[in-house]
């Protein structure tokens, strides 16, 4: 039986002041936010409540060894309310705060305790990909592996999710690329998951919609364009997250994870390097299924035929980020072996959610023809 939920509240403020004024930030709540974005739009806001600047800790991807750091840096300040405002690494960082207990944080990963949530936990993105404020999983680097692992647990959904535009306002176009590229996979890969379901879909479809619509215009009229669209790719990143939490994302997330554990390829980075690589494989394994609805529905949005979806599709992208080799970014092709092995050991959870089973040798060669 297939299943469908949303769990965390979803709220909408259209400033910062006015989120402020219904949060009412005090002593006993934890704030973790840059301190770029803290001086930008909360200075003088946020009222007693210990606020950290998390930039000081965690410079691109989190890993177990940066959040025993800003764990220590807490202490034994007493919080009952955990507010997280950035992007998916922060966002996925806060859930482990709002635990009962949460180190030795690789004991926590390796399941050698259960996660237990004792606090409230409000998160507010402020970049349109993760659609890590949806979601119940926290994904880290574990730096003595050298991969990136996902813990996915209940006691890591939020209370509630909190959607301000404002805080888009001043985000970088890279950024802007990389993290709505994520959201896009999200979109993608839930949609063929074996676990999607009609209502799952729905989500990941209008999604896929508005970001490739948004991508177009952008290919179009330039990086400007994109401007008066970042409320549309805020609630596109959000509905792809619905439907990954739902139905999972997979073999793209789980082959990108040693690329960006080892190398800090950025997150939607590393995901758009394997991206279509594997969706191409997949309509070589298996042409019929869920794969047709999707080409079916990319065709539509692309304007191309539906043996073309995945060059078109490419094509557009490439328009956002360049994208790159593996070699380019430092891989060694002794290493694709590796790589394989760690996502065949260590990401049971993402390959189960594959459209179509791969195999190890699968795997390595999508690996060797993008290297």
């Amino acid at each position: 039986m297939k299943e469908f939920r949303i769990v965390p509240t979803i709220k909408q403020c259209d400033t910062v002041k006015e989120f402020c004024g219904q949060l009412n930030p005090a002593r006993g709540d934890l704030i973790f936010v840059s301190g770029v974005t803290y001086k930008r739009y909360f200075e003088g806001l946020t009222g007693e409540a210990r606020v950290v600047d998390y930039r000081q800790y965690i410079q691109g991807e989190p890993s177990d060894v940066m959040v025993e750091k800003m764990h220590a840096a807490v202490g034994d300040y007493e919080y009952h309310r955990v507010i997280a405002i950035g992007g998916g690494a922060i966002l996925d960082v806060a859930k482990l705060f709002a635990l009962e207990r949460m180190t030795p944080v690789l004991d926590l990963y390796d399941k050698k305790f259960s996660p237990v949530r004792d606090k409230e936990l409000i998160l507010v993105p402020t970049t349109c990909g993760t659609g890590s404020e949806v979601t119940n999983i926290g994904v880290l680097i574990l730096e003595s592996r050298n991969t990136k692992m996902g813990l996915a647990d209940d006691a890591l959904l939020a209370n509630e999710a909190v959607l301000i535009p404002e805080l888009l306002e001043g985000l970088p176009f890279r950024f802007f690329a990389t993290s709505s590229i994520d959201a896009l996979i999200h979109a993608v890969e839930s949609f063929t998951s074996p676990k999607a379901s009609p209502f799952s879909r729905m989500f990941s479809i209008e999604a896929i919609r508005m970001i490739l619509n948004g991508f177009k215009e952008i290919g179009a009229k330039g990086e400007d364009a994109r401007l008066s669209h970042m409320k549309g790719f805020l609630m596109a990143s959000n509905y792809a997250g619905i439907a990954f939490s739902n139905a999972g994302c997979a073999a793209v997330h789980a082959m990108s994870f040693p690329l960006g554990g080892r190398y800090h390829v950025a997150h939607g980075e590393a995901n758009y390097a394997l991206f279509t690589e594997v969706y191409k494989t997949y309509q070589k394994l298996q042409p019929v299924g869920a794969i047709q609805d999707l080409n079916r529905l990319l065709s539509g949005i692309l304007n191309c035929p539906e043996t073309k979806v995945y060059e078109t599709l490419e094509a557009l992208l490439d328009q956002l980020l360049k994208k790159q080799p593996l070699r380019a970014y430092g891989v060694k092709e002794s290493e694709l072996e590796e790589f394989t092995d760690i996502v065949m050991e260590k990401q049971g959870r993402l390959m189960a959610n594959n459209y179509t089973e791969l195999t190890r040798e699968t795997v390595l060669g999508i690996y060797k023809a993008l290297y």
